[in-house]
């Protein structure tokens, strides 16, 4: 597995990540759930496949207790990223989740993640959201420092997207950042460059455009981008769309790792072996940047 520096971290992550969201368990949202059974065996085999950064949230159900019990016992293999500002509620039904940014509810997000992840220190801690405003009025960032100087956090990260990305980006005090990007929706690579240039470590989410033209659950405004760009027609023979995406996503210089969250042992295996293919073609990616503008530029 393919490794790149996080920015300023100094962290040497796997350019294939692993997002936990699909281990949120019943209840929560949606209709795929794992059991325990398929948790544990999901989790070692990331692990196992070379996999070391993986990304989870107290939003995500019971996700956090998971990795707690089932690979805390492995915890120097992985790089643990979670987020904070959460305060989801859970119904007899279903997980709400909701936001508030203050340093009490901080506070209990870390404590709460220690305890259920069953480690001491979070590599990583993201602001779930939020923006630039309310985090300077409420002191958050002071907040996250004064954990960091504790020991229980060792980066300080934002997962966002825009319009609030951009202040964020201009408070120059995060080491990450996490956002969406994918050929098929690239609206946020002038942030990508804009956070890298200044040092941070970039975290792709949605990097495989929901699985893309292909997936079981249909977008059709990812299939029209695709349709439109006629992607097709850059496909190699056996390469798969989903292949494509991931790898075009890949190749983005400042794209240092990608969160990919199937619970789908066969998307998981076509995931790895289209990562281990490396980045695509220089002249591939460029033709496919260039369809993709296109198509925006007349939309």
């Amino acid at each position: 597995m393919q490794t790149r520096t996080l920015g300023k971290t100094g962290l040497e992550v796997t350019q294939l990540g692993y997002g936990t969201m699909g281990l949120r368990g019943p209840k929560t949202w949606g209709v795929r759930v794992v059991d325990e059974n398929e948790a544990d065996r999901f989790l070692n085999q990331v692990l196992d496949s070379g996999i070391n950064f993986i990304d989870t949230s107290p939003d995500y159900g019971i996700a956090e207790e998971r990795i707690g019990r089932y690979i805390s016992s492995r915890r120097n293999e992985f790089i643990l990223a979670t987020k904070c500002g959460c305060c989801p509620v859970q119904h007899d039904d279903h997980l709400e989740v909701k936001h508030e940014w203050n340093a009490e509810l901080l506070e209990r997000n870390i404590e709460t993640s220690l305890r259920r992840m069953r480690t001491d220190y979070i590599d990583l801690l993201q602001f779930h959201g939020g923006d630039a405003e309310t985090l300077q009025s409420e002191g958050l960032v002071e907040t996250m420092l004064k954990f960091h100087d504790q020991g229980k956090i060792r980066r300080i990260g934002m997962s966002n997207s825009l319009p609030n990305l951009l202040d964020l980006i201009d408070l120059e005090v995060f080491d990450t950042f996490q956002m969406p990007y994918s050929c098929l929706s690239p609206e946020h690579e002038d942030c990508m460059n804009r956070a890298a240039a200044q040092g941070a470590g970039i975290i792709i989410r949605g990097g495989i455009a929901k699985g893309g033209p292909d997936a079981e659950i249909q977008r059709e405004n990812l299939k029209t981008v695709w349709e439109r760009s006629k992607l097709d027609e850059l496909l190699d023979v056996g390469m798969s769309r989903a292949e494509l995406i991931l790898r075009y996503t890949l190749s983005h210089p400042n794209c240092h790792t990608t969160i990919v969250g199937t619970c789908n042992e066969e998307h998981f295996a076509e995931n790895l072996a289209s990562a281990n293919k490396g980045p695509l073609a220089p002249d591939v990616f460029a033709e496919i940047t260039r369809r993709v503008n296109q198509h925006i530029a007349h939309n």
